[in-house]
């Protein structure tokens, strides 16, 4: 199966905080969606069988070959272990590759503490092909960007 990892920079703050941004409407809506694309709603509820959803528009001309210009995903919580790790199901609903729609992956998100804050590692699991899982990376590797300076600014405003 094809898999890609991600280790984000560290993130200023502690596995908490992190878990938090990860976990809570308000955390997942700053950051899901590859870069430059804005969160339109987002779900979570967050236990075992609990479920997610989040809705995104994707940037102008970046659109799938059927043309969406939003994407939407959901998933259920297979397991969380606060503030350490979750694991959870992905499926697009609505745009992404439409090979994919049919297909249910695995998604796992681990935190570990480190002397400047927490590191974070996302591990996007039981995709289709090289072609997705290339794709993926490249949302995830925004969506990772995006995570890290709205924890940066979290932290510089607590410092304040």
């Amino acid at each position: 199966m094809n898999e890609r990892d991600h280790t984000s920079p560290p993130h200023r703050g502690a596995p908490a905080i992190v878990f938090e941004a990860l976990t809570t409407t308000e955390g997942l809506t700053s950051w899901w969606g590859p870069d430059e694309c804005p969160v339109l709603s987002a779900a979570a509820d967050v236990r075992v069988g609990g479920r997610f959803r989040v809705r995104f528009r994707v940037a102008a001309g970046s659109e799938h070959a059927d043309g969406a210009s939003e994407h939407e995903c959901a998933g259920e919580f297979l397991e969380i272990e606060a503030p350490r790790r979750i694991v959870m199901s992905w499926q697009w609903l609505s745009g992404g590759d439409p090979g994919e729609r049919e297909r249910v992956s695995r998604l796992e998100l681990h935190l570990r503490p480190i002397d400047t804050g927490t590191e974070l590692t996302l591990i996007h699991a039981e995709l289709r092909d090289e072609t997705t899982a290339r794709s993926h990376e490249w949302g995830w590797g925004g969506a990772l960007d995006k995570l890290t300076r709205r924890l940066a600014s979290l932290a510089d405003q607590t410092a304040r």
